[in-house]
C-alpha cells in the first residue's frame, strides 16, 4: 500500500462512507475522514464549497460515482445542536454543488442514524428517545433549510431500525410562491415537442428548496410520463430552468424570506396527475419526474419536492389538512409501487401580507443499505484526483 496516498490528498486519511438508496435514489453517507468545518451549518456549507469541493467531486463524480450520484455529509457540531434544537447536522452533495434539503436522503439517514452505535459518527445517538408504545425512535436533523423531525420505526427496543416499515419526516415550513405563472421562451429556450408555442405555464413552490412544477402535457409531451423520450424531456426541463433563471421578472419566485443561501431554483419537476396507484389511505396519486442540480434525474419521488407539491395542492384546495396523497417516481411506478412516497398535510398558517399559507408536511418512504466503502486516491492516478463526468467531455 506504499503507493497509495491518503484520500483527499491533504493528510486527513481515508474517507469512510455508507451507501443507501431510497426508492432507487442513492445516498452516499460520509461518516468518517472529512476535514473539520466550523461555524453555523450554512457557514460550514460555504467552507465545504471553497476549501474542500475536490472531496465532493472525488466522491460524487466518476470514477467513484456517476452523474446522478448523491451524497450526505454528517456534521456533529452546528448552531442548532449547540442550542439543543437538533441532534445532528447534514450537508447534501450533488453533481454540481450542495443542495439545501433532501427528503430521500433524510429517510435513508433516519435508518442509519438509529442503527449506528459509534459515538464518533453520531455523538448524540445515546440521547435519542425510544417510544415503547409506537416502537419508534425520533431524531432531529439539522439541514441547511432548517430542522427536520425524523421518525424511525425500530426493533430490539429502539436499537435497530425496522426496514419493513417506512421512515417519515416532518418538513420545515413550505410555501407556494406562484400559481399558473407564464414563462416566456426565447427561440434558444424552445424545444421540438413545444411546437409553435412561445410560453408555458407552471407553479412555483418551496419545500426546503425551490421547485418549478409543470405538467408533462404543458411541455408538449402529449402522452404524459408514459412512452416519452427521456433525452427530449431533459432538453425541455433544462431550457425551462434556463428561461426562468434568465428572466429577472421571475426571480421573486425563488427568494427565501430569511436566507440568500436558500434563494435559487433547484429543480424542475414534470408532473403527470393521471399516473400512479394509491398507497394506504391516500386521497389520490400522481407521478413526477424530477430534474435537479445540473440535470440530475431523481429516481425517487423527491421528498422535498413532495412537500412543495403538497403546498400547491393545499393552495389550490385539492387536499385538506390531515389528508394524504401518493407520489410516484418512474421507478416506483414501474418497478415497486410500495417505494412511492406518501405525503400528508399536517398544518397550515396564513401570514399577513402573504397570498399563500405556509404548511408543514409529513413525507414517508423506505430506505435500504447497499454498501460500505473506504475511498482513497493513488498519488499517480490522474483521473481520481478531481473526478470527471463522461457526459461533460463531449462538450469540452
Amino acid at each position: 500500500m506504499d503507493a497509495i496516498k491518503a484520500f483527499a490528498m491533504d493528510g486527513h486519511g481515508a474517507i469512510e462512507c455508507v451507501d443507501m438508496h431510497t426508492a432507487g435514489e442513492p445516498t452516499r453517507i460520509v461518516v468518517k475522514g472529512y476535514p473539520d468545518l466550523n461555524g453555523t451549518l450554512l457557514e460550514q456549507r460555504a467552507q465545504a464549497k471553497s476549501k474542500y469541493d475536490h472531496i465532493r467531486r472525488q466522491l460524487i463524480l466518476e470514477p467513484r460515482g456517476h452523474y446522478d450520484m448523491y451524497g450526505a455529509l454528517l456534521r456533529s457540531d452546528t448552531e442548532k445542536i449547540r442550542s439543543g434544537e437538533a441532534d445532528i447536522g447534514v450537508l447534501f452533495l450533488t453533481n454540481d454543488g450542495y443542495s439545501t434539503m433532501c427528503g430521500h436522503a433524510t429517510i435513508a439517514l433516519g435508518r442509519f442514524l438509529v442503527d449506528t452505535q459509534d459515538p464518533l459518527v453520531f455523538p448524540n445517538r445515546k440521547n435519542l428517545q425510544y417510544d415503547s408504545s409506537s416502537g419508534n425512535v425520533s431524531l432531529r436533523l439539522h439541514a441547511p433549510c432548517g430542522v427536520l423531525h425524523v421518525c424511525v420505526p425500530t426493533v430490539e427496543n429502539g436499537q435497530k431500525s425496522d426496514p419493513s416499515k417506512p421512515v417519515s419526516f416532518t418538513s420545515v415550513e413550505c410555501f407556494v410562491t406562484g400559481l399558473n405563472i407564464s414563462i416566456s421562451l426565447k427561440p434558444e429556450n424552445r424545444w421540438a415537442e413545444l411546437g409553435t408555442r412561445t410560453s408555458i405555464t407552471a407553479d412555483f413552490s418551496y419545500g426546503g428548496a425551490f421547485y418549478c412544477l409543470v405538467p408533462a402535457q404543458e411541455l408538449g409531451f402529449s402522452k404524459g410520463l408514459t412512452n416519452f423520450d427521456m433525452d427530449a424531456m431533459n432538453v425541455a426541463t433544462k431550457r425551462v430552468k434556463a428561461a426562468v433563471n434568465d428572466n429577472p421578472d421571475l426571480k421573486h419566485l425563488f427568494v427565501h424570506p430569511e436566507s440568500d443561501d436558500l434563494s435559487f431554483l433547484y429543480s424542475v419537476i414534470v408532473v403527470d396527475g393521471k399516473l400512479g396507484e394509491l398507497l394506504g389511505n391516500s386521497r389520490g396519486a400522481e407521478t413526477g419526474l424530477c430534474f435537479f442540480s445540473d440535470q440530475e434525474v431523481d429516481r425517487s419521488p423527491t421528498g422535498s419536492g413532495v412537500s412543495a407539491r403538497l403546498a400547491v395542492a393545499y393552495a389550490r384546495g385539492k387536499l385538506a389538512l390531515g389528508k394524504s396523497w401518493t407520489y410516484h417516481s418512474l421507478v416506483s411506478l414501474h418497478k415497486a409501487q410500495q417505494s412511492a412516497f406518501v405525503g400528508t398535510l399536517l398544518d397550515a398558517q396564513k401570514e399577513e401580507g402573504n397570498k399563500f399559507p405556509r404548511v408543514r408536511t409529513q413525507v414517508e418512504g423506505y430506505g435500504y443499505y447497499t454498501g460500505h466503502h473506504t475511498f482513497f486516491v493513488e498519488e499517480a492516478d490522474p483521473l481520481g484526483q478531481d473526478g470527471f463526468l463522461m457526459s461533460a467531455l463531449s462538450h469540452a
